[in-house]
């Protein structure tokens, strides 16, 4: 198996036609996989084209709009060590924080977490909270499509052949108070998400004037349940009325059985995370 080590975009993009190419960037969720391929003896690709040594795909810029810019390649580490991340987007932050463990944030990459596309991915819930983009790159030239629209199944994402995910673009969210994010597992740490919640409430005069809430693990992808943003609309944070709201997102989520939880639980604890924000 070759190893391409391309530094400008135009390598990688040449580098990718490499007949049986295949991207690897951190390499938590690919390696895994080649070495399960070999043990069963499955084909492994024919050669792979490391995204590290590109240097537009990793740092963190401010575009003029505001937005930061979130090189794809960039590792949860640097992202965490990154001042404009932990100040501007605290909810991705925290959830970068429970995103495995320490040499697993040194090697993983943003844009890793968001191609595997699983429904447990920690940094999906905020970033599809923030109302984030996805920058898609190739010899076709550039485009962006909200990441909502990008990731279309478990385990699927528009991404066509030949392209490469260069950046995630996040719209600081300064307007809203309550900021937070919230991971619950089978263990304290190194877990992954059994349901997790990422929420940004707009306060206006103490009330709700905007509810962003998206979930993850309870669906084939991020879910958002437009019923409960909507009930919550000029209410206080109170229990009581988090705890009306969590009832109906327990009527309308439709999560499933599987080897981490029962469908029953996850549908709990979907609708009981909500009454963290009466705390914060």
């Amino acid at each position: 198996m070759k190893v391409l080590t391309p530094r400008e975009l135009p390598e990688l993009f040449a580098a990718l036609e490499t007949p049986g190419a295949h991207m690897l960037a951190g390499g938590t969720d690919l390696l895994v996989r080649l070495r399960a391929a070999e043990r069963e003896g499955r084909a492994l690709p024919q050669a792979l084209v490391r995204l590290d040594g590109v240097a537009v795909l990793r740092g963190i810029v401010r575009e003029a709009d505001g937005s930061l810019r979130l090189g794809a390649a960039a590792t949860h580490a640097e992202l965490l060590a990154h001042p404009l991340l932990r100040q501007e987007l605290p909810e991705l932050a925290a959830a970068l924080c429970e995103l495995g463990s320490p040499p697993i944030r040194n090697m993983g990459t943003l844009g890793g977490n968001i191609c595997t596309a699983s429904p447990a991915g920690d940094s999906l819930p905020p970033l599809m909270a923030l109302g984030a983009e996805v920058e898609l790159a190739s010899l076709a030239g550039t485009r962006r499509m909200a990441l909502s629209d990008f990731i279309t199944g478990p385990g699927r994402t528009s991404l066509k052949p030949g392209e490469v995910l260069t950046a995630v673009i996040a719209p600081p969210a300064r307007n809203f108070q309550v900021r937070h994010f919230e991971k619950v597992g089978r263990r304290g740490a190194l877990a992954v998400a059994v349901v997790s919640l990422a929420a940004l409430v707009r306060l206006e005069r103490g009330r709700v004037a905007e509810a962003r809430l998206a979930w993850g693990s309870v669906g084939p992808t991020v879910w958002r349940c437009p019923e409960a943003e909507a009930a919550l609309m000029g209410q206080r944070l109170t229990l009581t009325a988090l705890g009306r709201v969590g009832a109906i997102v327990r009527e309308n989520v439709r999560p499933i059985d599987d080897i981490r939880a029962s469908a029953d639980y996850r549908r709990q604890v979907a609708g009981n995370l909500l009454l963290r924000l009466a705390v914060l």
